[in-house]
Order: C-alpha cells, then sequence, then structure tokens
C-alpha cells in the first residue's frame, strides 16, 4: 500500500490550520502541524504529528520536510490582530514576512515547491462598496494587510525564479467550527463578533459594544463577508491538490460576493437565541485601524477549475435575514471562559 502524502500546515494547531488539518486528513493526506503554540492550542492537533517549533527556524522546517517526506505546505503561521500590527510593526514583519521567507528557504533546500498561502482581504485596504476582484490589492492600510501584500509578492518572484508554485487564498472573516465540536474558535482575548455575542449571552462578556453606527452602509454597522471555516478548509484541499496536479496557482478570492453588517448578525444570534436584545450596547468610537465599509470579494469571478465548489457564507447558517438554512449553538472550552461557537456550513458547495 503507497504511503498517504503528507502536508506541513504551519500554524495548523490554531483555528483555521486544525480545521483545515482535518479536511487533509479526510481527503487522504497525512498533516504535519508545525506550530509555536504561542496562539494555537496542542488539543486541537488531532490528525497528524506535531512539530513545535518557530517559523523563523529554517533548519527546524527543514528537517520537518526531510523526515516527513512532505510534498507541499499550507502556511497559516502569522499574527493577525490588525490594531497590534498598527502598534507593533515590526513584530509583524519579523514573524510574518521574515517568517515566510525562512520557510520558502526550508522548501527550497528540500525541494519542495508547492506551497497554498493562506492570505488576507486586507490586501485590498479600503477598497470600497463595489465587489473586490482580486486586482485590486496592494493598497493595505495597515502592517498585517502589507506584511500579507508583501508575502504574496515574494511568492510571485519564488514562482518566476526558482519553479514554487503557490496559491494565495484572501478571505476575510472566517467563523464557526467543525460540526463534531472538537475544535473551533478559541482565543484569548476573544475579539470576534460571532464568539463574542455567544459569550454575552452565556455571561462571560459584560462589555459587548458595537463600536460605531455612522458607516456609510444601509444600518450604519460594518459591513464584513462571512465564510464558514469547514468551507475554507475545503477550498485550501483544493488548492493543494490543484497543485500536486501541476497548476501553477494563482491569486483568488473566497466569500460569497455578498456581505453581513453586525447587526444583521446579532439580528440572526437574537432571532436564533431570543436572548440577546438588552445585552447589546452600541459604543461610538474612532476605530482607526479598520475598515469601515468592507466589501465583499467578487462573486461573479471566473470559476478557479471545474469542480471546486464556492466557499458558502457562514453567516447564512444562522437563521434569521441570511438565505441558507442551518444551526448555531455554543458550548464552553472546558477550564476557561471562553466559548467555541458551533454553526452548521451550507451543504452543496459550488466552487467559484
Amino acid at each position: 500500500m503507497s504511503k498517504s502524502p503528507a502536508i506541513l500546515v504551519t500554524g495548523g494547531a490554531g483555528y483555521i490550520g486544525a480545521h483545515c488539518c482535518k479536511a487533509l486528513s479526510e481527503a487522504g493526506f497525512v498533516p504535519v502541524c508545525f506550530d509555536n503554540l504561542s496562539t494555537g492550542h496542542r488539543g486541537f492537533v488531532k490528525w497528524g504529528p506535531i512539530i513545535e517549533g518557530d517559523v523563523c527556524d529554517t533548519k527546524r522546517l527543514a528537517d520537518a520536510i526531510a523526515t516527513h517526506e512532505v510534498v507541499a505546505v499550507m502556511h497559516f503561521a502569522a499574527f493577525s490582530q490588525v490594531g497590534e500590527s498598527v502598534h507593533a510593526p515590526q513584530k509583524y514583519y519579523l514573524n510574518n514576512v521574515c517568517g515566510t521567507v525562512s520557510l520558502l528557504k526550508a522548501m527550497l533546500e528540500q525541494k519542495c515547491n508547492r506551497l497554498v498561502f493562506s492570505s488576507t482581504g486586507a490586501v485590498y485596504g479600503n477598497a470600497g462598496r463595489d465587489p473586490i476582484g482580486e486586482s485590486a490589492a496592494g493598497v493595505a492600510v495597515n502592517p498585517y494587510g502589507v506584511s500579507k501584500w508583501m508575502i504574496e509578492q515574494i511568492l510571485a518572484d519564488y514562482r518566476a525564479a526558482y519553479g514554487m508554485n503557490s496559491f494565495c487564498l484572501r478571505y476575510f472573516n472566517a467563523c464557526g467550527a467543525d460540526l463534531s465540536g472538537s475544535i473551533g474558535e478559541l482565543r484569548d482575548p476573544e475579539t470576534h463578533l460571532i464568539p463574542r455575542a455567544m459569550m454575552t449571552l452565556q455571561g462571560h462578556v459584560s462589555d459587548f459594544a458595537i463600536f460605531g453606527d455612522d458607516y456609510e452602509t444601509p444600518d450604519g454597522t460594518a459591513i464584513r463577508d462571512y465564510i464558514h471555516v469547514v468551507d475554507l478548509a475545503a477550498a485550501h484541499v483544493r488548492a493543494i491538490d490543484a497543485l500536486l496536479n501541476g497548476s501553477p496557482g494563482g491569486r483568488y478570492n473566497l466569500g460569497t460576493g455578498s456581505g453581513f453588517s453586525v447587526r444583521q448578525v446579532l439580528a440572526a444570534i437574537e432571532q436564533r437565541c431570543r436572548a440577546l436584545r438588552g445585552k447589546c450596547t452600541e459604543l461610538l468610537d474612532d476605530v482607526t485601524c479598520e475598515v469601515g465599509y468592507e466589501s465583499a470579494p467578487d462573486g461573479r469571478v471566473r470559476r478557479w477549475r471545474r469542480g471546486w465548489p464556492r466557499p458558502t457564507c457562514a453567516a447564512g447558517c444562522m437563521s434569521g435575514p441570511f438565505p441558507a438554512k442551518g444551526k448555531i449553538r455554543s458550548s464552553p472550552c472546558r477550564g476557561c471562559a471562553a466559548f467555541r461557537v458551533y454553526a452548521t456550513p451550507s451543504s452543496g458547495m459550488a466552487r467559484k
């Protein structure tokens, strides 16, 4: 029996990385998690070995690639807090950019030339209201977005010079969790809208607030494009498949083409839980590090490849003003006050 191919997953103990490890395992791969556990969780590593290490440690990365005969890499290891990046840009450039160069050096040393890079919608900066096409990138407005854009440029150079094929997958807001309930959103402190709202319902957050109600949006609150993390993981696995079948890669948006406002999301949770009213206070603040109206990725762009499903809207999994049907439930994490939020991914994906 032939050995299952190994995929190195940097940041594989994190929220999105762990879901991708599960998806890789279910697709017949062996996910090899490489994580320093600074924000990841050892308990999220369930589908393959873990190597504890930092992406700036080129030798450790090269050894991991050689030992496990890695055929491709998924790269999630990065700091991702927009506000923090403004106050501590060096931290982001050292870890995100230099760490990626370290990874690429290790891959070249071991003749591993396939990479799926987890990029971000932050590369679009303040791109405006219309659906955002991939060509609009390059106007990031904070060091986090700039670091991701720099990495995309580096990957383009490595493709041209060394034949290293790569996909850069851009998305805005991952949410939800695997239906098994074994992994999910788990941060300290929690900063994301949906889990904070659910934690408020459970009494673990007393200062839930809407930051701003005067954006140029229909209801005045910021609009985001949400994608279920299970759909996101499926997209990354399909990108690996494409690279293994000879694709040179490319840059693609992952999203639905339709954003949802903060108030729409809260209304969906309220309708489902019938308990949010009165627990959410509005705090009007000048949010200097956030994009006020964050447009959705262009849902009308060409199809990537025949048979690739389109990642679908996670917000739609909460009934209410959203089109998809499904459930949302919450469960306390053992030993902490944070809550994982579990939302049903939409079915019948058809990839763009």
